[in-house]
């Protein structure tokens, strides 16, 4: 018997998580290399994992639902062949942690509890979902809690280090949490100094009482939907952007007649070869001409090391639409691509993260990210940042206006951009003029050949 641990892939830039949808085999099973092992959802997508070579599965340690760290195992498997029948005390659920012994009280909190923190986005990764492997011990001063437990603790405005903790290791659950709110007021939190100049967030987050929502005398008049899966996702990751990036948008409204006419003109040249040339590879090569010029807009910041990231490269996200919710797959090296090139990767890229099967190595690297409201409607919005980029330009409808043309008013194309930017990292001004280089790209589509 030769048994191979197979852990959790790291299945996307910034995922330190996934959640166990569906086991695609079982205990006992004989699989081959490639085929579909277990479907996992991060915050960015839902992917298929295969199995990565041939053996017979011994172990599956975790169950549908559980939310487990990169890198954990999560199965066991015999490469050596069909050999022995796995072991009968090898569970197909994740072999939980042995109840903790009743620990005594929660230990006091320590003699310097941790203040209330301003939102930063280490937050998000201070504590790893709850999982059966063993939990390294947290710093001094510091809480253990999964992501979930912390915000349910922020929006009732209770001090993690006030509440009895009854989880492995000093964790405090989700139970324990329930239990406080419902057994008392909250305790007081401790004094904290004056913020500091610089502190915007510092001033402690008003306490807020849970909201409980009245379900209506007549059923049928409503239909509730667990809040969990990729749009619960979504929205911790737009949350964390919003209250990390310090946001704000400049919109540009540019006459693309000739961009109309130019595209009008090549995509019956593609068609016959099945490649649809839309207006999106046309603006991507625009973007990386505004990047080169203002290379701070193709950067991210590392909070560790308080450095920023200046990238010489151009990987470009793609917000998707899709029945899952909104998906962000990346184009790699726009800059070495032609716009012939860009349309073909775009249409099999859309086509396979709508049908669930991008793979992980798209969904990581990305620079810059757009989205593309334009075939949908709307005058224009103000993204939000796809963190821990720090720009996103939105795209929208091409529409008829009256435009003044050599002294004359005539019917033009006319389209607007807007491009959301991290102020902490990039200044307005800057902001403003990568959008006019966009703007002269579009505005006359064969400076495309000459700056991109």
């Amino acid at each position: 018997m030769s048994l191979k641990e197979f852990k959790l892939p790291d299945i996307g830039e910034g995922v330190a998580e996934g959640e166990i949808v569906s086991w695609k085999v079982a205990v006992g099973d004989v699989v081959k290399e490639e085929q579909d092992f277990v479907e996992v959802m991060t915050d960015k997508a839902t992917v298929t994992i295969t199995v990565p070579y041939d053996g017979v599965i011994q172990e599956i340690r975790f169950k549908e639902g559980d939310v487990v760290p990169v890198e954990t195992v999560i199965a066991v498997i015999d490469t050596a062949g069909g050999g022995s029948a796995p072991a009968a005390a090898a569970p197909a659920a994740k072999p939980a942690a042995q109840p903790a012994p009743k620990a005594a009280p929660a230990p006091a909190p320590s003699p310097s509890p941790a203040p209330v923190a301003s939102p930063q986005p280490v937050a998000t990764h201070a504590a790893p979902s709850p999982s059966p492997v063993a939990v390294a011990s947290a710093s001094p001063g510091k809480v253990l809690a999964a992501p979930a437990t912390r915000k349910r603790a922020r929006e009732a405005g209770v001090d993690l280090a006030t509440v009895p903790a009854s989880g492995p290791h000093g964790r405090v659950t989700t139970e324990d949490l329930e239990s406080f709110l419902n057994g008392g007021q909250v305790a007081a939190r401790p004094a904290t100094a004056p913020a500091t100049s610089g502190s915007a967030a510092a001033p402690a987050a008003p306490s807020f009482a849970p909201i409980a929502i009245a379900k209506a005398s007549s059923p049928e008049l409503e239909e509730r939907v667990p809040f969990r899966g990729v749009r619960k996702k979504i929205a911790e990751a737009m949350t964390r952007s919003k209250f990390t990036a310090t946001h704000f948008t400049v919109v540009e409204d540019m006459d693309v007649t000739e961009l109309v006419a130019m595209r009008n003109a090549v995509k019956k040249d593609y068609a016959d070869e099945g490649v649809k040339i839309t207006y999106l590879p046309f603006i991507m090569k625009a973007v990386v001409a505004g990047l080169r010029q203002f290379p701070w807009l193709n950067a991210s910041l590392d909070e560790s090391t308080q450095e920023v990231v200046l990238k010489n490269y151009y990987n470009l996200g793609i917000a998707t639409d899709t029945d899952n919710g909104l998906i962000v797959p990346v184009i790699h090296s726009i800059e070495r691509k032609s716009i012939v090139q860009i349309a073909r990767e775009l249409q099999d890229l859309a086509s396979r993260t709508r049908d669930g099967k991008v793979m992980p190595d798209e969904l990581r690297g990305g620079t810059f990210s757009i989205t593309n409201a334009g075939n949908i409607g709307g005058l224009f919005a103000t993204p939000i940042i796809n963190f821990p980029e720090v720009a996103i330009l939105g795209v929208h409808k091409i529409h008829d206006a009256p435009r003044v043309v050599d002294g004359e008013i005539r019917i033009r194309k006319v389209m607007y951009l807007s491009v959301s930017i991290d102020h902490r990292i990039v200044d307005g001004a800057d902001g403003v003029r990568f959008l006019n280089v966009v703007k002269r790209c579009l505005e006359d589509p064969k400076k495309l050949v000459l700056e991109a």
